[in-house]
């Protein structure tokens, strides 16, 4: 293909990721609605997330199982093109089965909350199998040295998603924010707002599905790309995955069935379900700890999981979906939750309804894509001296974007606030000068710092330092997943299904601090936020020594 021709195809191929970041944001929206709808608590609400980011998961698993039990890769023998296509294709009827799952449902049927998690975990299915074919597929389309620049302008569009997506979806359920979060339950509680507005969503969303489908069906700018590496066997990845899975759907199936009636939970009841919270969690990383133990051994039958970067990766992978998901998602409770009754919240800011939290959800996927646009200026070959320069300027674009989507929403005091923040970011870019490991290492400890902040302090400078958290988590993506993959050679195919598997750390980590909101209190539980960033930070130094002994480059 020529350039032309890469650079049509890869205006196509970025509408997935348009989408991935709608949706997932839109979750944050979604997820303090059906609390108030359904009359769920926190963990349960959390379960959106679960469902969504745990059939990432399962989706990738499943193709790496059956490609092993039949020694055949079976994303490659469709291409990336047909993957994407029946994985929007997936995606659809995961769309149009929320119609019927919510059909006739009202106010307090906390049973339907179900039927939505099993419509929600058949789209999360359908974008795993995107994703797994459309990150190598954005690769493969130029030269591969500037593969992970293109991943970084794809992520933008990603982010696009992820700040509009609150946005719509908020007015699509809402449409305009009542005055206060007691009226807004009122009206729920009086089937003023009602499911339908979601049936109507999801159908438009499954439409959208459909529509993308046929663009790539018909598109005759974009290729039928397949991997060239031969599916490489790792029975003992296969069998420790495996039992991982069988672990987690143990824990979270049993606190499943102590959600059955409406009784009010017993504090045994409740610490049993946080102890397999943090069960779920152990395992995780007990099982690649494990791998990364055994392998150093005997190599043989671990496939990828041999190299000591992409087990630590893999773990790096699920602590920073998780922390970036967990932040944004708990973050609704965080705005909402009154202080005894008062018209306080926990920040000591006054509370804010569900429809009123949408454009801080916005402003925090935002930040992500402010990153990610400034990740991917050097896919423009700028000079050094016009670098430096939009290295300044194409942070604040990016949030000029975002104040003109959310137009009226922010006071001047907490624009500037959010500005201060984007200059400590662009600090960080210049200070890690384009390299994964320094990047990796600025924004962890940013991450760790900031979100203390958040845990020690009242006001704006509490919620501005959780909202920065996705500022400082828009880089790290393609920082990750470079370190992790790198050296692998051969495996640098089946190293990176891993890495997609690790989104895992979406459906975990959230939960678990739902669960700790419930127990010790919302603000207090984001300590599961600073622990992720302090992993991240330990990986970019752990990452340097592993690689730098293999003399491998990054």
């Amino acid at each position: 293909m020529n350039n032309q021709n890469n650079k049509s195809a890869l205006a196509t191929l970025v509408t997935v990721f348009f989408f991935w970041g709608f949706i997932a944001a839109s979750n944050g929206v979604f997820i303090p609605f059906s609390k108030t709808y359904f009359n769920i608590d926190q963990f349960q609400s959390q379960l959106v997330d679960f469902a969504f980011y745990g059939a990432y998961y399962i989706g990738a698993l499943l193709l790496f199982v059956i490609s092993s039990s039949i020694k055949k890769d079976i994303l490659n023998a469709w291409g990336y093109k047909k993957g994407i296509i029946y994985g929007l294709l997936l995606s659809a009827v995961g769309a149009f089965v929320m119609y019927p799952a919510t059909a006739g449902a009202e106010q307090g049927q906390t049973s339907v909350f179900y039927f939505v998690l099993i419509a929600l975990f058949i789209v999360g299915l359908g974008f795993s199998l995107q994703q797994t074919s459309a990150n190598p597929f954005v690769i493969a389309l130029g030269d591969p040295k500037t593969g992970s620049h293109r991943l970084n302008l794809a992520g933008g569009i990603n982010s696009f998603g992820t700040m509009i997506g609150p946005i719509v979806v908020a007015f699509i359920i809402f449409g305009s924010a009542p005055i206060s979060g007691e009226e807004l339950t009122d009206m729920i509680k009086n089937n003023q707002i009602k499911l339908t507005t979601v049936q109507a969503l999801y159908l438009g969303v499954g439409v959208l599905f459909l529509v993308a489908a046929a663009l790539f069906h018909f598109s005759k700018k974009l290729p039928a790309l397949q991997s060239e590496t031969a599916f490489e066997p790792a029975n003992k990845a296969k069998n420790l995955l495996i039992f991982l899975t069988l672990i987690i759907i143990g824990c979270f199936g049993y606190i499943f069935s102590t959600y059955t009636g409406n009784q009010t939970a017993s504090t045994t009841t409740e610490n049993i379900r946080l102890t397999l919270l943090i069960v779920a969690l152990i395992a995780v990383i007990g099982c690649l700890l494990f791998a990364y133990s055994r392998s150093a051994k005997q190599p043989e039958g671990w496939g990828a999981m041999k190299y000591p970067q992409l087990v630590l990766g893999m773990l790096a992978i699920f602590t920073y979906v998780g922390v970036e998901v967990t932040v944004g998602s708990n973050l609704g409770e965080l705005l909402k939750q009154s202080i005894n009754g008062s018209n306080l919240n926990t920040l000591g800011l006054p509370t804010l309804n569900d429809a009123q939290i949408a454009p801080f959800v916005s402003l925090y996927w935002g930040g992500l894509m402010v990153g990610r646009w400034v990740g991917s200026i050097t896919v423009f070959n700028p000079s050094k001296g016009l670098k430096k320069w939009l290295l300044i300027i194409v942070p604040y674009i990016a949030f000029g974007v975002i104040l003109l989507v959310n137009f009226g929403k922010y006071s001047i005091y907490q624009i500037l606030f959010f500005a201060i923040c984007i200059a400590i970011q662009i600090g960080g870019f210049f200070l890690a000068k384009d390299n994964p490991v320094k990047t990796l290492k600025i924004f962890s400890l940013f991450g760790v710092l900031a979100i203390i902040i958040g845990l020690v302090s009242t006001g704006n400078v509490a919620l501005f330092a959780f909202l920065s958290g996705g500022l400082f988590c828009s880089i790290m993506w393609p920082c990750i997943f470079t370190l992790s993959i790198a050296g692998l050679k051969k495996y640098t195919s089946q190293g990176s299904a891993f890495l997609i598997m690790m989104i895992l750390g979406g459906a975990i980590i959230p939960p678990l601090q739902g669960k700790l909101a419930d127990v010790f209190g919302i603000q207090q539980s984001y300590i599961v936020a600073v622990l992720c960033f302090v992993y991240l930070l330990f990986f970019a130094f752990r990452a340097k020594t592993v690689l730098d002994k293999q003399g491998v480059t990054y």
